[in-house]
């Protein structure tokens, strides 16, 4: 059977039957049948007979909670030519996602009411649960906050300029403190553009060797380190985006220690990759933040496991071929929502660094909870929001079969080991490539 996406009527409602699956979350690892029925997980037990619409020899291959990404580039509205909401949520759940939180650096910035309403309408018969966020400042220019109770009747649950910081910090306090006074979390961008000033990679070793201008690590350690403290005036919230650095890592576990309320997350390529891969002069390895060194990686990589680093994303940014062609001058970012699992998988779980229960928490539960949305987990009554997975199955990245309208992936040619093949979302399966 080839792959395939349901949209909308094109959608049979019907009963599935799961056999012999080993079913997964962050509490359980058992093999076991799941009847789904009505969107719900109707049953979970050995020997399951319950008759059934679809039913599914789950043999060999996990179970698990679909996956939420909590960050996510979908371009739409004002550039589609790069992404729009529908080819984003088709990448999603060819990963094995069926919730994301949408960015609001759009055209139009998604500082208004009339913006998120619209990309929650056109997700609507996708099978992904999208959810906009709203800028922090009128159209991401940092000269004045937004109305968040607004943004909030409109449906937004989170705010924040991604794409660029809120660079005064007062202005940045005043955030938090009316963030909190409306139940939105604040995610920031840590940047300081000053420091920046110009830079497109990794300040190091490979920035000199290629004679190009590099991004300090000063500028994300500088801003997290002030978001953190003025999330503790304010006894707010604050989602540290898209960790990247040693500095970083130490300053939130630190955080945590003290009581801030402080979350964060990072993506694949900072546990996976580094700066060397800029020596090919390749812009698909160019994001913000940028690929790190070795040390960096290894920081990641302990954040993960000792929990300071609450989720995996994937920060979704694609960008036309035309856009990526010239080094220098690319915009920066990557795709990533239909690698971030095998990617995963290949990097800690197949490595021995963190178990599989742990991979359903950075992936499936932290986010959801972070958003105070429902924790999901595989036990009856729960929202039949589910991923199937051949965890063994060793695949090669090829950038051409992605679902995404933009290629730029950092994982193209790499042999990943695991891959999503079955996508439920609310009982309906959305995704199949058994």
């Amino acid at each position: 059977m080839g792959f395939y996406f349901l949209l909308g009527d094109e959608c049979m409602s019907g009963s599935i039957l799961i056999k012999n699956i080993r079913a997964v979350d962050a509490e359980k690892d058992i093999i076991t049948d799941v009847f789904i029925s009505s969107g719900i997980i109707a049953a979970v037990g050995n020997d399951l007979r319950n008759e059934a619409d679809t039913i599914i020899d789950g043999t060999d291959l996990v179970l698990m909670p679909s996956l939420f990404d909590m960050h996510v580039h979908f371009r739409d509205p004002g550039f589609t030519h790069k992404e729009d909401i529908l080819t984003g949520c088709a990448a999603a759940l060819a990963g094995g996602v069926t919730g994301v939180l949408a960015m609001p650096n759009t055209d139009p910035p998604c500082d208004n009411p009339e913006t998120i309403r619209y990309i929650i309408e056109k997700s609507e018969d996708t099978g992904v649960d999208v959810y906009p966020v709203g800028c922090i400042t009128g159209g991401m220019k940092g000269d004045g906050l937004n109305d968040y109770k607004a943004l909030k009747e409109a449906g937004c649950i989170c705010i924040s300029d991604d794409g660029r910081p809120v660079e005064n910090a007062e202005m940045m306090r005043k955030a938090l403190e009316k963030s909190n006074e409306n139940g939105l979390l604040v995610a920031s961008h840590c940047e300081d553009l000053s420091i920046i000033n110009g830079g497109i990679m990794n300040k190091g070793e490979i920035s000199e060797k290629l004679g190009v201008k590099g991004m300090d690590r000063a500028s994300e350690d500088y801003i997290t380190a002030r978001e953190i403290i003025l999330a503790s005036s304010a006894d707010a919230r604050i989602h540290i985006c898209h960790v990247s650095t040693e500095g970083s890592t130490d300053i939130i576990r630190f955080a945590k220690l003290k009581g801030v309320k402080v979350s964060c997350e990072t993506a694949p390529h900072y546990f996976m990759l580094t700066d060397k891969l800029l020596e090919k002069r390749d812009a698909d390895y160019r994001m913000n933040p940028p690929l790190r060194t070795d040390a960096d990686v290894k920081a990641i990589i302990n954040g993960l496991k000792d929990g300071t680093i609450d989720c995996i994303i994937t920060d979704h940014a694609p960008h036309t071929a035309e856009e990526k062609a010239d080094f220098e001058k690319a915009p920066n970012g990557v795709v990533g929502l239909e690698t971030s699992f095998a990617a995963t998988l290949t990097a800690l779980f197949h490595t021995g660094e963190i178990s599989l229960n742990r991979v359903a928490e950075l992936m499936c539960v932290n986010p959801r909870r972070i958003l105070g949305l429902e924790i999901p987990s595989i036990e009856e009554g729960k929202s039949a929001d589910l991923m199937i997975a051949d965890i063994n199955r060793k695949w090669t990245v090829d950038p051409e079969k992605l679902q995404s309208k933009s290629h730029n992936t950092v994982f193209k040619g790499m042999s990943l080991t695991g891959k999503p093949l079955v996508t439920i979302s609310k009982g309906i399966i959305r995704y199949d490539e058994r």
